[in-house]
């Protein structure tokens, strides 16, 4: 038996408050043997994250692998329309159509919607935008998924039909992020797509605990790099604990990008002595890096280019683990 909803919109926020406020918000349960998750689907109304900067599809606000925590508020509250407002692995796509439009036209963010230009200056996902239009949401729940559909058209040339779907891997202690885009409109989309990748393992701060690695040599210059948090051949480890107000920087970790296989991401708990495997079966087109005092997030990019009528699926899959 399936449950099937037809929602709109949602959002998320920062630091780890553990799970309070989450039942102010719809939200969705998956779980098998061994992990336990809540989404909140999109919900223009009354959605956890409702802002203009990430994907509303799916915001996972709480996951949980044996007795071990992955997700949690990263933001010391919670406020549904802040920019910045999201957990877990979100999404965000560059905009399209900002740079030609004139202010007080509207331009596309796939996941959130058409939004109005302010003025003049270049965009910034901070930027309050007001909504032209959120376009038409529907979820559909299943055991095992949850499916989320957002439908837009306009009357100058855009629309698309995006899916994304958080599944289950079984039982495993692992899930899927499969997307699929269809430029249904008459204009060409141009876009990148990240991910942030807001996980907080067993409520630990940033600091020498928490550590990301991949299966190749890396490099990376920015903010940070090299005092607070240095790169050693494949891995990256603070120096020490970052304090409230102190951030790290690059928008590009110099890695393998060729393949889909160079798409591999580790972070891991070195206390708690659990982790998190994150591989997609597209190849990286850039891979930046940002961390705060309570969470620390690779975020990988792909690049998409679609003309009417095509199509473009890609797959990120998650795997949690002990060690």
């Amino acid at each position: 038996m399936q449950v099937r909803t037809s929602i709109l919109f949602l959002t998320c926020h920062f630091f780890f408050v553990s799970i309070w406020g989450q039942s102010d918000y719809p939200s969705l349960d998956l779980h098998n043997r061994q992990i336990k998750m809540i989404i909140y689907p999109p919900d223009v109304e009354n959605g956890f994250y409702r802002a203009a900067r990430f994907d509303w599809a799916g915001v996972i606000g709480s996951l949980q692998f044996k007795n071990h925590q992955y997700i949690e508020h990263w933001l010391d509250r919670h406020d549904p329309t802040n920019f910045e407002s999201a957990t877990g692995p979100v999404e965000g796509f560059a905009p399209i159509g900002y740079e030609e439009s004139k202010p007080g036209d509207p331009f596309l963010i796939i996941g959130v919607g058409l939004l109005k230009k302010v003025d003049n200056k270049p965009y910034h996902f901070s930027v309050p935008y007001e909504f032209v239009d959120h376009g038409k949401w529907h979820t559909e729940k299943s055991k095992r998924k949850v499916e989320m559909t957002q439908v837009i058209t306009s009357p100058i040339g855009w629309g698309y039909d995006y899916t994304k779907t958080i599944r289950l891997n079984g039982n495993k202690a692992g899930f899927y992020l499969h997307h699929r885009l269809k430029n249904s409109g008459s204009k060409p989309l141009e876009t990148t797509v990240y991910n942030h990748n807001f996980f907080i393992i067993d409520h630990e701060p940033t600091g020498p605990n928490i550590q990301t690695r991949f299966p190749y040599a890396a490099q990376a210059e920015g903010k940070g790099f090299g005092d607070l948090i240095v790169i050693q051949d494949s891995t990256m480890n603070f120096s020490r604990q970052l304090q409230r107000g102190e951030n790290v920087y690059t928008s590009d970790i110099t890695t393998k990008r060729n393949k889909p296989g160079d798409y591999d991401i580790f972070i891991e708990n070195l206390k708690s002595k659990v982790g998190v495997e994150i591989t997609a079966d597209r190849p990286l087109h850039r891979l930046a890096y940002w961390a705060c005092h309570s969470t620390a997030c690779p975020e990988p990019f792909l690049e998409i280019k679609l003309q009417p009528g095509e199509v473009y699926e890609w797959t990120i899959e998650y795997r949690l683990y002990e060690y």
